[in-house]
């Protein structure tokens, strides 16, 4: 299936569709699932349709002993250890106002002279 191709309401659609195929190999119905992670019936048909909280979405997946598929959904990357020591001199510290902007504390304009 090539989600490039699709909307975000499709792509999520069909993860509820998916969602939905693993309940029904579990064999479990609907009810039991959203009493299982604590959300009502409606609230999960909503979660199939493709909207909902992800949150839920994650809790339906550990319900159904599925949680390893989310392994794959974004996969996790590391910089290689000399990355890391390249790019720590570069991390942000703190942030700062930005030119118009007043730091916190001073109500009155700056002076430009």
């Amino acid at each position: 299936m090539n989600f490039n191709s699709m909307s975000n309401l499709a792509i999520a659609g069909e993860i509820g569709q998916r969602l939905e195929r693993l309940r029904l190999e579990r064999n479990m119905t609907q009810q039991a699932l959203a009493d299982e992670i604590g959300i009502t019936a409606k609230s999960y048909r909503q979660l199939i349709a493709g909207g909902g909280k992800f949150e839920n979405l994650i809790a339906a997946l550990r319900a159904l002993e599925s949680l390893h598929y989310l392994e794959n959904f974004i996969p996790h990357t590391s910089f290689s250890p000399l990355e890391q020591l390249k790019l720590r001199g570069n991390q942000r510290q703190r942030a700062r106002p930005k030119a118009n902007q007043a730091p916190l504390g001073i109500s009155e304009p700056r002076l430009d002279w």
